[in-house]
Protein backbone atom coordinates (compact mmCIF):
# COMPACT_ATOMS: atom_id res chain seq x y z
CA UNK A 1 0.00 0.00 0.00
CA UNK A 2 2.55 2.28 0.75
CA UNK A 3 4.55 1.43 -2.13
CA UNK A 4 1.87 2.38 -4.27
CA UNK A 5 1.10 6.02 -2.32
CA UNK A 6 4.65 6.68 -3.33
CA UNK A 7 4.15 6.06 -7.01
CA UNK A 8 1.24 7.90 -7.14
CA UNK A 9 2.87 10.87 -6.04
CA UNK A 10 5.18 11.18 -8.82
CA UNK A 11 8.74 11.50 -9.41
CA UNK A 12 11.04 12.37 -6.17
CA UNK A 13 13.04 14.94 -8.67
CA UNK A 14 10.09 16.63 -9.81
CA UNK A 15 10.64 19.59 -11.25
CA UNK A 16 8.57 23.48 -11.62
CA UNK A 17 5.73 23.47 -13.40
CA UNK A 18 6.14 25.99 -16.38
CA UNK A 19 2.13 25.87 -16.43
CA UNK A 20 1.90 27.31 -12.78
CA UNK A 21 4.88 30.08 -14.20
CA UNK A 22 2.60 30.69 -16.97
CA UNK A 23 -0.37 31.51 -14.67
CA UNK A 24 1.79 33.90 -12.29
CA UNK A 25 3.03 35.74 -15.49
CA UNK A 26 -0.35 36.51 -16.19
CA UNK A 27 -1.49 37.56 -13.33
CA UNK A 28 1.16 39.92 -13.10
CA UNK A 29 0.99 41.51 -16.45
CA UNK A 30 -2.64 41.08 -16.11
CA UNK A 31 -3.21 39.99 -19.81
CA UNK A 32 -3.20 36.45 -21.40
CA UNK A 33 -0.84 34.73 -23.32
CA UNK A 34 -0.76 36.25 -26.27
CA UNK A 35 -2.85 39.28 -25.74
CA UNK A 36 -1.54 42.89 -25.56
CA UNK A 37 0.45 43.52 -22.13
CA UNK A 38 0.72 39.62 -21.88
CA UNK A 39 3.61 36.69 -22.18
CA UNK A 40 4.08 36.59 -26.46
CA UNK A 41 4.47 32.37 -25.63
CA UNK A 42 4.56 30.21 -22.95
CA UNK A 43 7.31 29.36 -20.84
CA UNK A 44 9.03 26.42 -22.68
CA UNK A 45 7.86 23.40 -21.62
CA UNK A 46 11.55 21.62 -22.20
CA UNK A 47 13.14 23.03 -18.96
CA UNK A 48 13.90 21.57 -16.04
CA UNK A 49 13.91 23.92 -13.29
CA UNK A 50 14.49 23.26 -9.73
CA UNK A 51 11.34 23.14 -7.23
CA UNK A 52 10.13 27.00 -6.32
CA UNK A 53 7.97 27.35 -3.11
CA UNK A 54 7.90 31.20 -3.73
CA UNK A 55 8.85 32.45 -7.28
CA UNK A 56 9.62 36.33 -7.65
CA UNK A 57 8.22 38.23 -10.44
CA UNK A 58 9.16 41.50 -11.53
CA UNK A 59 9.49 43.92 -14.88
CA UNK A 60 13.04 43.71 -16.51
CA UNK A 61 13.06 47.11 -16.83
CA UNK A 62 10.63 50.49 -16.79
CA UNK A 63 9.59 49.29 -20.65
CA UNK A 64 7.83 46.46 -19.01
CA UNK A 65 9.20 44.08 -22.63
CA UNK A 66 9.71 41.44 -20.53
CA UNK A 67 8.92 39.89 -17.11
CA UNK A 68 11.53 38.15 -14.74
CA UNK A 69 10.67 34.86 -13.08
CA UNK A 70 13.43 34.29 -10.13
CA UNK A 71 13.78 31.81 -7.90
CA UNK A 72 15.89 32.67 -4.35
CA UNK A 73 15.53 28.95 -3.06
CA UNK A 74 18.22 26.53 -2.45
CA UNK A 75 18.51 25.47 -6.36
CA UNK A 76 19.01 29.86 -7.35
CA UNK A 77 17.75 30.21 -11.77
CA UNK A 78 16.32 33.14 -13.48
CA UNK A 79 13.81 33.17 -16.39
CA UNK A 80 12.92 36.08 -18.71
CA UNK A 81 9.32 35.96 -20.53
CA UNK A 82 9.06 37.99 -23.52
CA UNK A 83 5.73 40.45 -23.42
CA UNK A 84 3.02 41.98 -25.92
CA UNK A 85 4.49 45.57 -25.59
CA UNK A 86 0.80 47.70 -25.29
CA UNK A 87 0.45 50.41 -28.11
CA UNK A 88 2.09 53.74 -27.60
CA UNK A 89 -0.55 56.42 -27.46
CA UNK A 90 0.05 58.02 -30.88
CA UNK A 91 1.86 61.15 -31.23
CA UNK A 92 -0.21 64.54 -31.05
CA UNK A 93 -0.03 66.87 -34.48
CA UNK A 94 -1.20 69.95 -34.85
CA UNK A 95 -4.84 68.75 -35.95
CA UNK A 96 -5.21 66.38 -32.41
CA UNK A 97 -3.87 68.82 -29.58
CA UNK A 98 -2.11 67.03 -26.57
CA UNK A 99 -4.30 65.74 -23.91
CA UNK A 100 -4.13 68.16 -20.51
CA UNK A 101 -2.21 66.07 -18.18
CA UNK A 102 -4.20 65.79 -14.62
CA UNK A 103 -2.31 66.03 -11.32
CA UNK A 104 -1.87 62.69 -10.22
CA UNK A 105 -2.12 61.81 -6.31
CA UNK A 106 0.87 59.75 -5.10
CA UNK A 107 -0.19 57.55 -2.44
CA UNK A 108 3.51 55.80 -1.72
CA UNK A 109 6.31 57.75 -2.01
CA UNK A 110 10.20 56.45 -2.41
CA UNK A 111 11.37 55.36 0.91
CA UNK A 112 8.10 55.26 2.53
CA UNK A 113 7.37 52.20 5.22
CA UNK A 114 4.87 50.17 3.10
CA UNK A 115 2.64 47.31 4.17
CA UNK A 116 2.62 44.46 1.57
CA UNK A 117 -0.93 42.35 1.47
CA UNK A 118 -1.63 39.20 -0.22
CA UNK A 119 -4.40 36.90 0.59
CA UNK A 120 -7.27 35.13 -0.91
CA UNK A 121 -9.92 32.97 -0.13
CA UNK A 122 -8.98 31.48 3.71
CA UNK A 123 -6.03 33.21 4.00
CA UNK A 124 -4.01 36.88 4.32
CA UNK A 125 -0.29 37.56 4.86
CA UNK A 126 1.22 40.93 5.13
CA UNK A 127 4.51 41.92 5.13
CA UNK A 128 6.43 45.07 6.36
CA UNK A 129 8.85 46.62 3.47
CA UNK A 130 9.99 49.66 1.73
CA UNK A 131 9.10 51.79 -1.21
CA UNK A 132 11.49 51.92 -4.04
CA UNK A 133 9.10 54.73 -6.36
CA UNK A 134 6.75 56.88 -6.02
CA UNK A 135 3.40 55.61 -7.19
CA UNK A 136 -0.75 56.75 -7.09
CA UNK A 137 -3.43 54.15 -6.35
CA UNK A 138 -3.74 51.57 -8.68
CA UNK A 139 -0.38 51.68 -9.82
CA UNK A 140 2.63 49.41 -10.06
CA UNK A 141 5.15 50.24 -7.39
CA UNK A 142 8.67 48.08 -6.28
CA UNK A 143 8.85 47.18 -2.55
CA UNK A 144 12.28 46.08 -1.02
CA UNK A 145 10.98 43.48 2.24
CA UNK A 146 14.75 41.55 2.35
CA UNK A 147 18.22 43.29 2.00
CA UNK A 148 19.09 39.48 0.61
CA UNK A 149 16.24 39.49 -2.07
CA UNK A 150 15.05 41.70 -5.10
CA UNK A 151 12.12 44.35 -4.79
CA UNK A 152 8.68 42.72 -5.59
CA UNK A 153 6.41 44.42 -8.00
CA UNK A 154 2.82 45.19 -6.33
CA UNK A 155 -0.09 47.65 -6.96
CA UNK A 156 -0.28 50.52 -4.49
CA UNK A 157 -3.56 50.42 -2.88
CA UNK A 158 -3.73 53.53 -0.51
CA UNK A 159 -1.00 55.46 2.06
CA UNK A 160 1.59 52.63 3.26
CA UNK A 161 -0.28 49.59 1.47
CA UNK A 162 -0.10 48.01 -1.39
CA UNK A 163 -1.05 44.15 -2.77
CA UNK A 164 0.72 41.40 -4.70
CA UNK A 165 -0.97 41.32 -7.80
CA UNK A 166 -2.55 37.85 -8.53
CA UNK A 167 -3.71 37.88 -4.90
CA UNK A 168 -7.54 38.13 -4.39
CA UNK A 169 -8.21 39.98 -7.55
Amino acid sequence: MIALLIALSGPTGAFQSTEALDQLVERFAGAPIGAEGGARAAVDKRLKLAPCDTPQLSWRSPAEDAVVIRCQGPQQWRVFVPVNALPKAAAPTAATPAPVAAKVELVIRRGDPVMLEAGAAGFSITREGQAMADAAAGGRVLVKTDDKRPPVAAIALAPGRAKLPGFGD
